[in-house]
C-alpha cells in the first residue's frame, strides 16, 4: 500500500500558475505509477498526467490541460510534481494524486480504474 499526501493547492487569478506536490511513502516498488487526477464538484475523477517513478517518460492528458501542465518527479524524495500554468476558469477542482502498478511501454497512463491508492487531494480555485 502507498500513502500519498498532496500539497500546493490554493487560489490564483486566471492566467496564474500553481505547483502541486505529491509525496509518496510505502510500497512504491509495486506501485511505481504515480498520477494526478482532477475532480470537479459532482463529477468523477479525470486523469491529468502520470509518471513512472522508476523512470520513464511523462504522460500528459492533453484533453484536460491542452499542454499547460507538466509532470516531473524527484525519485530520491519520492515526490511527483504537477506544474500548472496559465490556469483558466475550467481548471478549479480538487486534485488528487494516486499510485498504481501498471506501466504501459514505460508510460504511466492516468486511467482511474488502474489506481488503488489515493491521496485526500488539494483544492485549486481560479478567480477571473
Amino acid at each position: 500500500q502507498v500513502k500519498l499526501v498532496e500539497s500546493g493547492g490554493g487560489s490564483v487569478q486566471a492566467g496564474g500558475s500553481l505547483t502541486l506536490s505529491c509525496v509518496a511513502s510505502g510500497n512504491t516498488d509495486e506501485s511505481p505509477c504515480i498520477a494526478w487526477f482532477k475532480q470537479e464538484p459532482g463529477k468523477g475523477r479525470e486523469g491529468v498526467a502520470g509518471i513512472n517513478i522508476k523512470g520513464g517518460p511523462p504522460f500528459i492528458n492533453f484533453k484536460t490541460d491542452e499542454g499547460r501542465f507538466s509532470i516531473s518527479q524527484d525519485s530520491a524524495m519520492r515526490t511527483v510534481t504537477l506544474a500548472m500554468n496559465n490556469l483558466v476558469p475550467e481548471d478549479p477542482a480538487v486534485y488528487h494524486c494516486a499510485a498504481g502498478p501498471y506501466v504501459t511501454d514505460g508510460f504511466c497512463i492516468p486511467m482511474t480504474e488502474d489506481f488503488y491508492d489515493w491521496g485526500p487531494g488539494t483544492r485549486v480555485t481560479v478567480s477571473p
